[in-house]
């Protein structure tokens, strides 16, 4: 019988060459469809699954080039808000930037502010905080109504379940010395305690500015405001006071000034406690809280605090010598010119850093890393730097965390 001819395909050299080629095509990634792209994005934005119908929803929404109404669709499930935002906001409520810890006051007011579309550069300034409507009723000494609206598993998607209230009326404070979640119960209860409340300022830095001291050192800027407390020469060696402790303190000391009349008392070794507003005193809003002079004998010649006027210096400084004023190396925060550079308060301090660029970039920064699972790197700049620039524009997004939400998980939903 006649034999067919070889024609090389078994040949070990073409066998050798045919499984390459079927593995680099497998390797090769393959393009998602618009049901996968539906499905990540409500993975990324919900944590859950979709419905069937979410799912073939946001399916003919991506078919049609509607991106951002898909995320709004996802954003509807309550996980986004019970979960997603939870989590999302949890670290920014203790010291460890733990996510494991109850719902409280702070975290409820950050997921009603952007399921309301409240614009998010008022979070550090507002008289807002969000309660719900069951249980123990909001109070300023403990957290047993949250707790309760977390073990009840309350949707909070819902405004019926949760909704805005002047956070004066709960803390007890006058409307001018609220700054949103600075002054919750939350916040005050992790970084008012004890110390010398620079905690507040560096912990707002940390979570709100996406910088924490080290980066915004800056040993140039004139050291009149900072405290008593503060040793000129550390362990004998002045040294370390003007290279490296000096940077910090000449900006973080006279911002923190702003928070002289607050204090927050414990009760004994339980969980209750309060926030405290020195309401009334010789000054203009009140007097000055006694943990401002800890350690007044380290320096006496440095700086009493006298009020909560605080000044930015990290704006810049005018120099009288020679008649200009020199722009400080932290310029980059991009603070408004609309505003002063200085004022009486938390409130007043909660709008400059929430009207700054670093701001705004910072939030969209932990959106990208929250949705996207990744940090942005070097071709995602110009996506970020533009919805920054989006983020703070009156005209189009108006400080909606919502639409930084949509607008990144559809940039990230895959190709």
């Amino acid at each position: 019988m006649r034999q067919a001819k070889d024609q090389g395909w078994t040949t070990p050299v073409w066998r050798f060459l045919l499984v390459a080629v079927l593995a680099i095509s497998m390797m090769s990634p393959a393009q998602a469809g618009f049901r996968e792209q539906a499905k990540r994005m409500h993975d990324r934005l919900a944590g859950v699954p979709p419905s069937d119908e979410v799912l073939l929803t946001m399916e003919g929404m991506l078919a049609a080039g509607d991106e951002r109404g898909a995320a709004l669709e996802a954003m509807k499930n309550k996980n986004f808000y019970n979960v997603t935002l939870k989590n999302f906001a949890a670290p920014w409520t203790n010291r460890d930037r733990s996510v494991f810890v109850p719902l409280n006051d702070y975290i409820a007011t950050v997921i009603g502010m952007i399921r309301d579309d409240v614009p998010f550069n008022t979070l550090l300034s507002a008289d807002l905080t969000y309660v719900g409507n069951t249980g123990p009723a909001p109070s300023r000494n403990n957290n047993d109504h949250y707790a309760q609206l977390e073990r009840d598993n309350v949707d909070l998607s819902l405004r019926a379940n949760l909704d805005a209230v002047p956070q004066s009326s709960v803390q007890q404070i006058p409307p001018s010395a609220t700054a949103g979640v600075i002054t919750s119960r939350a916040a005050s209860k992790a970084f008012f305690i004890a110390g010398t409340n620079r905690a507040m300022f560096r912990f707002t830095m940390v979570n709100h500015m996406c910088n924490d001291m080290e980066q915004l050192h800056d040993p140039k800027l004139p050291p009149d405001r900072i405290r008593q407390d503060v040793s000129r020469s550390p362990g004998g060696d002045s040294r370390l006071f003007l290279n490296n402790c000096v940077g910090c303190h000449t900006g973080m000391d006279p911002m923190a000034q702003a928070f002289a009349y607050y204090n927050y008392v414990p009760v004994g070794d339980t969980e209750a406690g309060e926030l405290v507003y020195s309401a009334s005193g010789p000054g203009p809003g009140g007097v000055v809280q006694d943990k401002y002079f800890n350690n007044d004998l380290n320096f006496p010649q440095g700086y009493r605090t006298p009020d909560d006027r605080w000044d930015n210096y990290w704006r810049g400084e005018w120099l009288v010598d020679e008649q200009r004023f020199r722009t400080g190396q932290n310029d980059y925060l991009g603070f408004s010119n609309q505003l002063p550079g200085f004022g009486n308060g938390a409130k007043s301090l909660g709008e400059e850093i929430g009207n700054s660029r670093a701001f705004a970039a910072c939030q969209v920064k932990k959106v990208f890393r929250n949705v996207c699972l990744r940090d942005p790197d070097l071709p995602d700049q110009g996506m970020v730097n533009q919805l920054t620039t989006d983020f703070m524009n009156p005209s189009d997004l108006n400080y909606s965390m919502k639409e930084v939400f949509a607008e990144t998980a559809a940039y990230c939903k895959g190709p």
